[in-house]
């Protein structure tokens, strides 16, 4: 099994591929082996792509038909808003994720790979081939080396081109469009493609190739029906995990994901991938600067970049198809996931010595608020106890390449990070109905210890509860310079009232580069109008981040960025 050695997966050729029912005698078999610590039989789960429309077939235009008289470049360029928005469409001037201001410092991609694990990729594509790492790429679905879509009439398993085109479409070559980081190359690892999913083939996935790849974008999840909870099982995050400590020989793989299409009904800290410490959770917004409709809100959401959401179809995300054809209406976060493995891209190429940690502390310090707004006025920007601006449904604003790859030339590795758990509180507790509850866990932060943590990164509230409906809990945690997280808004859809929630970590960014010393608050209240109750069982409190100062060895070249102002923060903590 990759990334866990000692583990091995056995198949029972005399039994069909897949059935109903467990094999117990051959599980019990190999458990009772001497030599056997552990034995699971690898059960199926369902697997979403996020995007996903049937789309007509008038909304694909052959290569032929194309001509470039109106730019000198790729023909679709003008329809990629997200890459230079000029308000073409209705669109703000200006809204966009600054790539020219990257390409112009010489930075396209170059030496750089991002695997694209989806229902695989046309790598004959013109506008792919000559980008394509075919030594990093695999089928899992097929299990061989060529991970080529299968067609199917409606257009079903187009999802992983369209993504792959994104990232590393080739620059005027009279084809669709241009990727974000047009140099860099691609990789296809074709495992959706499958009437399910098995812990196996996504560990594999995520495990494939470490060394050769440095980006792994994923535009798929759990069903969003805002009713499911999952995440990786245990082979896919031991995986997740040495791909972060071992990848890139060392530096770590970048897991990108997108945050998912659940919309207001949804919460992507329910879905373990997207809400996971190891993966960067990108949201999106429209060419206006409003979410898109499918967005979900989430305390884990990193950062944003765009897709589609408006009316006008040529809003959508323009980029490469099937059959050697172009398309301008990619949509969902499935569109926006690659947008940012491709800046990441870039900024790799920038300094290749970044480690994954390096990518979300300069994801954070240049994504910009720009124009973005909730359209609904639900979530509104606030500012956490450092100076940095956050929002529950664009987490610190859309990336922003030119910025990015700017301060990643003079970036100086973070120090070590820490896994501190900072308090337990498992006395049981009932929430009721539109009645908060407040629990109480005071820290030191783990002072004095081998895992002290003076400036965070992630924060997780690892939260074991019931209740008579899950879907009307909602959760806060509020840090101890006053920053509120919404770790668990209302899901209409969740009627469960058996399962709640075990030991499931909520994950906030929010509270970034903050001093965790203190009193951390968690508060519990049921949304509704009817007679339900619940119980909070556990609440563990784990602090991820770094004993030093994170940015003290940076130079601050700009009075007025996000850096200046956190190391200004940083510097009062110490005078204090």
């Amino acid at each position: 099994v990759a990334a866990s050695p000692g583990e091995y997966h056995f198949v029972q050729h005399a039994l069909p591929h897949a059935r109903t029912k467990r094999s117990v005698p051959h599980t019990r078999q190999l458990k009772a082996d001497p030599h056997v610590h552990w034995a699971y039989q690898q059960a199926g789960f369902k697997r979403v792509k996020r995007g996903y429309k049937l789309l007509k077939v008038e909304n694909l235009v052959p290569l032929h038909t194309i001509h470039s008289h109106q730019d000198p470049t790729d023909p679709y360029f003008h329809y990629q808003w997200y890459l230079k928005n000029t308000g073409q469409n209705g669109g703000k001037p200006r809204l966009d994720l600054n790539v020219e201001a990257a390409w112009a410092q010489g930075f396209t991609g170059r030496n750089v790979t991002t695997a694209i694990m989806d229902d695989g990729i046309d790598y004959m594509h013109p506008d792919l081939r000559h980008n394509y790492n075919a030594r990093a790429s695999w089928d899992f679905s097929s299990n061989d080396p060529y991970p080529f879509p299968r067609y199917t009439d409606d257009w079903f398993n187009s999802h992983g081109t369209r993504c792959a085109g994104e990232v590393s479409a080739a620059r005027d070559n009279g084809v669709c469009g241009v990727g974000v980081a047009y140099n860099s190359l691609v990789a296809g690892i074709r495992m959706l493609d499958q009437p399910y999913m098995t812990d196996l083939i996504e560990a594999n996935s995520m495990g494939r190739e470490p060394n050769l790849i440095h980006i792994y974008s994923a535009s798929w999840g759990p069903t969003d029906d805002g009713k499911t909870v999952d995440g990786p099982r245990n082979a896919t995050m031991k995986a997740i995990v040495r791909g972060v400590n071992e990848g890139r020989n060392g530096l770590g793989n970048i897991y990108v994901w997108a945050s998912g299409d659940g919309g207001g009904d949804d919460d992507c800290n329910c879905d373990g991938y997207a809400a996971s410490m190891w993966t960067i959770s990108i949201n999106s917004a429209i060419n206006d600067g409003s979410n898109a409709h499918y967005d979900e809100s989430c305390s884990s959401t990193l950062a944003s970049t765009f897709s589609n959401g408006a009316k006008d179809p040529s809003t959508g995300v323009a980029t490469t198809d099937l059959y050697g054809k172009c398309t301008k209406t990619h949509s969902g976060t499935s569109a926006a996931a690659p947008e940012a493995a491709g800046v990441f891209a870039l900024a790799l190429e920038a300094n290749p010595n970044l480690t994954w940690r390096d990518i979300q502390h300069l994801t954070v310090l240049t994504s910009k608020r720009n124009s973005l707004y909730d359209a609904k006025r639900r979530f509104s920007w606030h500012m956490n106890g450092v100076g940095l601006e956050y929002n529950h449904l664009f987490g610190f604003g859309v990336l922003d390449a030119g910025a990015m790859v700017a301060l990643a030339r003079d970036w100086v590795t973070v120090p070590p990070r820490y896994h501190c758990q900072a308090g337990i509180y498992h006395i049981p507790k009932m929430i009721s109905v539109n009645k908060s509850v407040v629990l109480d866990i005071a820290t030191d932060a783990c002072a004095g210890t081998d895992t002290e943590v003076n400036f965070l990164e992630h924060v997780q509230a690892v939260i074991t509860l019931n209740a008579t409906r899950r879907g009307d809990i909602e959760l806060f945690l509020i840090s101890p310079m006053g920053t509120k997280s919404m770790i668990l808004s209302k899901r209409p859809n969740d009627d469960d009232g058996r399962d709640g929630f075990t030991k499931w970590p909520f994950m906030t960014t929010h509270t970034w580069a903050e001093n965790p010393r203190g009193n951390w608050k968690l508060e519990a209240r049921i949304n509704s109008v009817g007679p339900e109750e619940g119980w909070i069982k556990e609440w563990t409190l784990m602090l991820h981040g770094t004993r030093e100062a994170p940015y003290d060895h940076l130079p601050v070249k700009d009075p007025h960025s996000k850096l200046a102002i956190v190391k200004k923060a940083h510097e009062d903590k110490k005078k204090m």
